[in-house]
């Protein structure tokens, strides 16, 4: 039982209407939220809203039958599964082809989906959008219609006949406009969740707002009309190690960009999990490989330099040769310096944040060195997406990576190498580089 959530574009409101029917649908059903694209602000929410964590869904990291093994190991003893498209329903990677859209996953889970349409000022011009959408690709199901911000019921009623007579696609709510119920903002999108002492009042409005706009009833029934999945599936990670290890990952208000599978894949590679703070931990676990992922830093950077005792424990580690894999927030840790604040340094340079984004794409790597989480010769796909960078003049490491679709740490390259530590500022998620638990576990392993 699913159901995709898309937009028509930008602006249309999809965060707050799909995490509003995740809580509302948690009353009563064990929800299971997706979010498709690479994002990590946006599944924190639906996360708080339905107590399960969301996972994403991504066509350029994964094959179809990746799409449908992840699908199927997140719905494990879930009643309904919930997904959140990215921007409009057709948005790729490139103009022609479905790449990283919302309907290529459609298309692998034969999903039925609800168009969400910013109607202000619309009527008659709502059904043409419609109409657009279904006739554009014939293979996708759209099987209803929200309309946000709607001026008032008349309004509302008067779309909803238009659309349902024009396009015979059945409006199932609207919402009437309310600034109130927006979200701050901020450089990286919405705030992330966890940042937010009042984010489940947030949540709770949402939820209530869409009891009193949306035929949830209606919703459930098309997400029955899904049919079971038969087509192959693909395992998104490889087994490769199967010595008992233990992977320090740093987890607190500064630290926690991760996608749920990467850390299950290196669970699956015979790893224990052992969460640290950054901030607030005077000491790393006892653990044979460690992991930084992405967050904000640049505004945890005084306390994280005030940390002396943790500062010196990951030096320590990395010039113990033990392996440390850091992905964009974790690379800067990993600088001499953010902003002005002195942090870990196993690298000699500052990193910055800037008032223009430096990077924002999908990406395409291909390794030039072996390293501890790849193999010079692969090539994997990834994504960037940051306001910081690291001021370089001469480099004086190796990088690991070749980029040949974005942008990099330094001349289109990242990855940079120091004994067994290997920091990035690309993103990638296992599906893109299944051996990626594996390898990072061989590496502990052998540290």
């Amino acid at each position: 039982m699913r159901i995709i959530l898309a937009g028509t574009g930008s602006a249309v409101g999809k965060t707050t209407i799909a995490t509003g029917i995740m809580k509302a649908l948690s009353e009563k059903y064990n929800v299971q939220p997706f979010k498709v694209g690479p994002d990590y602000i946006d599944p924190s929410y639906h996360t708080l809203a339905t107590k399960n964590t969301s996972r994403n869904l991504d066509s350029f990291f994964m094959s179809e039958g990746q799409v449908r093994d992840s699908y199927n190991k997140a719905m494990i003893n879930k009643d309904i599964a919930v997904i959140e498209g990215v921007r409009g329903l057709y948005e790729g990677i490139d103009s022609i082809n479905d790449i990283g859209s919302t309907a290529s996953i459609a298309k692998s889970l034969e999903a039925p989906v609800i168009l969400i349409i910013n109607s202000r000022s619309l009527v008659k011009s709502a059904a043409a959008l419609v109409l657009g959408f279904q006739s554009l690709d014939p293979k996708i199901n759209i099987a209803g219609v929200i309309l946000n911000k709607v001026k008032n019921k008349a309004h509302y009623l008067k779309t909803k006949r238009s659309i349902e007579e024009i396009t015979k696609v059945e409006v199932i709510g609207g919402i009437i406009r309310d600034d109130s119920i927006s979200i701050e903002q901020r450089h990286l999108g919405l705030v992330p969740a966890r940042e937010r002492e009042n984010s489940l009042k947030f949540i709770d409005i949402w939820s209530k707002t869409i009891k009193e706009s949306i035929d949830l009833d209606r919703l459930v029934e098309i997400a029955k009309s899904s049919p079971k999945i038969k087509s192959e599936t693909t395992p998104i990670w490889n087994k490769l190690n199967k010595q008992k290890v233990k992977i320090g990952v740093a987890y607190d208000e500064a630290f926690n960009f991760y996608y749920k599978e990467n850390i299950e894949s290196i669970e699956a590679n015979n790893a224990k999990i052992e969460y640290f703070s950054p901030l607030n931990d005077e000491h790393l676990p006892d653990i044979d490989g460690l992991y930084i992922g992405g967050g904000y830093p640049e505004l945890f950077s005084k306390e994280l330099s005030l940390n002396k005792n943790m500062l010196k424990e990951i030096k320590a580690f990395h010039l113990d040769n033990r392996p440390i894999f850091a992905e964009c927030g974790g690379l800067m840790y990993l600088m001499e310096s953010i902003h002005e604040d002195k942090v870990v340094n196993v690298y000699p340079y500052k990193s910055i944040l800037t008032d223009k984004v430096q990077a924002l794409k999908y990406t395409i790597a291909e390794v030039q060195e072996d390293n501890i989480i790849s193999k010079k010769g692969e090539k994997f796909h990834g994504h960037e997406f940051h306001y910081s960078k690291v001021l370089i003049d001469k480099p004086k490491h190796k990088f690991a990576f070749k980029i040949t679709r974005g942008k990099g740490s330094f001349n289109n390259q990242d990855g940079f190498i120091e004994k067994n530590t290997l920091a990035s500022y690309v993103h990638s998620h296992v599906a893109a580089m299944p051996n990626f638990g594996g390898n990072l576990c061989l590496s502990a392993r052998e540290g």
